[in-house]
């Protein structure tokens, strides 16, 4: 006959770090994919216009 012995083991977890480290991984994965499509969008621009419009756009942007 064989006995089984069920253990009982608690594990203490600090819901703060947890919830921290979700947000923190949130926030970087967003700011990743902000970067990524901000190049992307760049690159579509010098392509469509090349580097000489891009910058006189710029600057009839930024001085009116």
């Amino acid at each position: 006959m064989t006995t089984q012995v069920l253990k009982k083991e608690t594990t203490n977890t600090d819901i703060s770090q947890e919830t921290s480290k979700f947000s923190l991984i949130a926030i970087i994965t967003m700011a990743s994919l902000v970067s990524i499509w901000s190049f992307v969008c760049l690159a579509a621009g010098l392509a469509n216009s090349g580097a000489g419009n891009m910058i006189k756009g710029y600057i009839t942007t930024i001085f009116g």
